[in-house]
C-alpha cells in the first residue's frame, strides 16, 4: 500500500461536566492517551532528519511541558512497533498499551523512555488502535478523556477509522481530531471527512507549533471563535494577524493569523478563561476589542467589526513594484499616517474615507478616497519623466510655477556635476548660480517642460 508523508493528530474527548482545566481544580481530571506511530514508514526522511527523529524530539518536549501538571494523567499506546513488516505480510494486531494511566509526574519519564527506545518496524493499524484505546481509560465519572494519535501513514489494514469514530460517538465519546499533513495528497483527506479537521505542516517548525496548539486545546475546554465581521455583520473577513493581550497589565499572550476553516467558519481557539483579554486586529487601521471576559467551559464568540476593501495604487504604463515611490495613507478625520503604501501594489484597508499623499515630485494628493466593502479602489497617476541635470559647482533648486507663485520642490547637490531626478509631467524651472560668482545678477533661470516617460538633459 502506498504511504503519503503526513502527520495527523486525532483528539477524542469524552463527555464531561464543565471544568476549567487550566485552573487545575479537583472536580475532574484530564487524562491524555498518546497513540504513537511505530510503523516502518516513520524511518523516512523529513528534511535533514527522519520522521521518527522529529516526532520523538517533539514528544519528549511535550512530556517535559506536561510533567508538573497536577490534575493531568498520561498514558502511552504504540502501534507498528512489535512485528517487522514484510512483503505481503503485516500484523494488523500490532498495537499495545505500553504505559497505563498515572499522574503526569509519575508517567512522563516512563513515556519518554518508551519513545526513546522505539524502533519503527511494522504496519499502520489506525482503526484498531482507536478501537482498543477506548478500553485504556479506567472508569471515571468526572474525567475529561483525550486521545492524541500521531501517525505518518494512512490506514494499512483495510479497516475503517470512520466506522470506529461513529462507534465511539455512540458510546458518548466526542471526537475532535486535528490532522497535520506534510506533503499530503489532498485527495486522501476525503477519507477522513467523517472524523474532523485538518492542519497542514510544511516543516518540523510548523509541526511543533501545531502540536503545541493541540496540547493547549486538550488542557483547556474553554474555546473561542473570533469573528471578523464585514458590513453585513457576517464573519467573512480573514487572513489578518491578531494579538491577544492581558487587558489588566498589557502583557502580550498570543499571536495568531486569523483563519477560516474548511467549512469557511472562523477557526476555534483554546484560551485560558482566567484572563481578561484585549484583542488587537492588525487591519489598517487597527481594530481593538477591550475587556473581553470568557465563560469557562463554554464556546465563546468575540466579534470585531473589520469590513475590508482594497486600494490599488498604479503608475500609468508601469507594472514594476520596485519604483521606490510610496504613498502616505492618512485617516480623513485625524490626518494621522496609518500606512506607507508602495506604488503598483494593492493593500487592504478598513472600509471608510482616506486622504492620500503620493511622494512624487511634486507631491500628488487625493482627498476623501473611499474604500468600499470587498471592492478594489483604483488610483492611477501619470508615469514620471526623468531629468538629467549637468552643472558646474553651485546651488541649484527645482521649482514649479503655480497660480502665480513659485513652489519649491527640490535642492540639487551643490557638489555633484550630474544628477538624475524623476518628476511628474509638467512645466518647471531651475534657478542656478555658479559658486564662483559673487553677483546676484548671475542667477540663471532655466525653464523646461517634461512629459510622461520622457528623458531630458539640461546643461547649466
Amino acid at each position: 500500500m502506498q504511504f503519503y508523508f503526513k502527520i495527523f493528530l486525532l483528539i477524542l474527548l469524552s463527555s464531561f461536566n464543565s471544568v476549567d482545566a487550566i485552573s487545575q481544580n479537583e472536580d475532574g481530571k484530564i487524562r491524555i492517551l498518546f497513540i504513537f506511530d511505530g510503523s516502518n514508514s516513520m524511518n523516512a526522511q523529513w528534511g535533514n532528519s527522519s520522521k521518527i527523529t522529529v516526532a520523538k524530539k517533539l514528544m519528549i518536549q511535550t512530556m517535559d511541558s506536561l510533567k508538573m501538571l497536577e490534575n493531568v494523567e498520561l498514558a502511552l499506546r504504540m502501534y507498528g512497533h512489535q512485528t517487522r513488516i514484510a512483503p505481503g505480510k503485516q500484523d494488523c494486531s500490532d498495537t499495545k498499551l505500553e504505559v497505563p494511566f498515572a499522574s503526569a509526574k509519575e508517567n512522563y519519564l516512563k513515556i519518554i523512555n518508551k519513545i526513546r527506545a522505539l524502533e519503527p518496524k511494522g504496519t499502520t493499524p489506525i482503526a484498531r488502535s482507536l478501537e482498543y484505546s477506548a478500553d485504556d481509560f479506567p472508569d471515571c465519572e468526572n474525567c475529561r478523556n483525550i486521545i492524541i494519535l500521531l501517525t505518518d501513514g494512512i490506514e494499512a489494514c483495510d479497516e475503517d477509522p470512520c466506522a470506529v469514530a461513529i462507534a465511539l460517538k455512540e458510546k458518548n465519546i466526542k471526537l475532535k481530531p486535528f490532522v497535520i499533513g506534510l506533503g499530503l495528497d489532498t485527495s486522501y483527506l476525503s477519507q477522513f471527512q467523517c472524523i474532523g479537521e485538518f492542519l497542514s505542516a510544511e516543516n518540523k517548525d510548523s509541526f511543533k507549533s501545531v502540536l503545541k496548539f493541540v496540547i493547549s486545546q486538550a488542557l483547556n475546554n474553554t474555546t473561542v471563535q473570533i469573528n471578523l465581521n464585514n458590513l453585513r455583520n457576517l464573519p467573512k473577513e480573514t487572513n489578518v494577524t491578531m494579538s491577544l493581550y492581558n487587558d489588566k497589565n498589557g502583557k502580550l499572550l498570543h499571536t495568531y493569523m486569523h483563519t477560516l476553516n474548511r467549512a469557511q467558519n472562523p477557526d476555534t481557539l483554546a484560551l485560558d478563561p482566567l484572563y481578561t483579554y484585549r484583542l488587537v486586529v492588525h487591519t489598517v487601521p487597527v481594530v481593538e476589542v477591550k475587556e473581553i471576559k470568557l465563560v469557562p467551559g463554554k464556546h465563546n464568540i468575540i466579534n470585531a467589526n473589520t469590513p475590508l476593501g482594497e486600494l490599488n495604487l498604479k503608475i500609468q504604463g508601469s507594472i514594476n513594484q520596485y519604483t521606490g515611490l510610496n504613498c502616505l495613507v492618512k485617516t480623513r478625520k485625524e490626518s494621522s499616517i496609518i500606512n506607507v503604501h508602495k506604488m503598483n501594489t494593492t493593500k487592504q484597508y478598513l472600509v471608510g474615507d482616506y486622504n492620500l499623499e503620493i511622494l512624487t515630485l511634486p507631491r500628488i494628493k487625493f482627498d476623501n478616497v473611499k474604500i468600499n466593502q470587498s471592492q478594489i479602489t483604483d488610483i492611477t497617476i501619470p508615469h514620471y519623466g526623468t531629468l538629467e541635470l549637468n552643472k558646474s559647482n553651485g546651488p541649484a533648486s527645482l521649482f514649479l510655477k503655480k497660480d502665480g507663485k513659485n513652489i519649491w520642490l527640490y535642492d540639487f547637490n551643490r557638489e555633484m556635476s550630474i544628477e538624475n531626478l524623476n518628476i511628474q509631467p509638467g512645466k518647471y524651472f531651475i534657478s542656478f548660480r555658479n559658486i564662483r560668482s559673487k553677483s546676484t545678477a548671475h542667477t540663471i533661470i532655466k525653464e523646461f517642460t517634461i512629459a510622461s516617460g520622457q528623458n531630458i538633459n539640461i546643461n547649466l
